[in-house]
Order: structure tokens, then sequence, then C-alpha cells
């Protein structure tokens, strides 16, 4: 119910926001001025009367889609980075463990690379 009253609130103030907007793009516009992502602000500005292509929304449905994609593979990587490097610095490729005095030891950057080096080659 709140959803519905905000949403009659940005139809009203779109109204009149829309009779003075002089920019080129109506929909990038609008998702500005009302904090809206680009779907609502289709489909708020189709309940106003704007009229938009079929292609036009099915190729906004992609990118959204093609955006959400991204961004769960990134986060999705993320979080095997951390449990790859979990026991890791900026010195230490693995941390084997640490001293009594709390020294880190285990394999280096640099000797992580070098037996990559040797399996490759």
């Amino acid at each position: 119910m709140q959803k519905v009253k905000k949403r009659e609130r940005r139809l009203q103030a779109a109204k009149q926001w829309i009779a003075k907007y002089e920019g080129n793009n109506l929909v990038k516009g609008y998702r500005k001025r009302f904090g809206v992502d680009i779907l609502c602000a289709i489909t708020e500005l189709q309940l106003l009367g704007h009229k938009f292509t079929a292609q036009y929304i099915d190729c906004v449905k992609k990118g959204v889609e093609a955006q959400r994609m991204k961004r769960l593979q990134k986060k999705q990587q993320k979080e095997l980075d951390a449990l790859v490097f979990a026991d890791s610095d900026d010195t230490f490729y693995f941390i084997a463990g640490y001293t009594s005095g709390g020294a880190p030891y285990g394999i280096t950057w640099e000797e992580a690379k070098s037996m990559v080096g040797e399996e490759e080659g």
C-alpha cells in the first residue's frame, strides 16, 4: 500500500514535471528526477500516456538482465577470491601458519608465480 501511495504522488508530480521537461531523453530524465530504475520509469511514463515500442522495452529489459548477471558474477568471483585467498596477504600467497612471535610463514607470491611457470613449461 505504501508503494502505491508513493507512485501516485510521483505520477501527480510527474505530470507537471513532464510539461516543463526540456531534455532529450524523457526516460533518463524521469529516472534521475524521481529516483527510480529504468523499468519503473518506463512503466510510469506509460501510465501517463507515453508510448514506447516493444523493441525498445525488450532491449531495456535485456540490458537490465545483463547488468544483473554481471553484478552476480562479480559478487560470486569476490566470494570465491575470499575463499581462495583467505589465508594470504600482500607478502604471502598462502599463509601456512604463524611463528610463536606472530610472524606469518608460507608461500610468497613470487614463489607461487614461479611454481605456476614451472607447471606451464
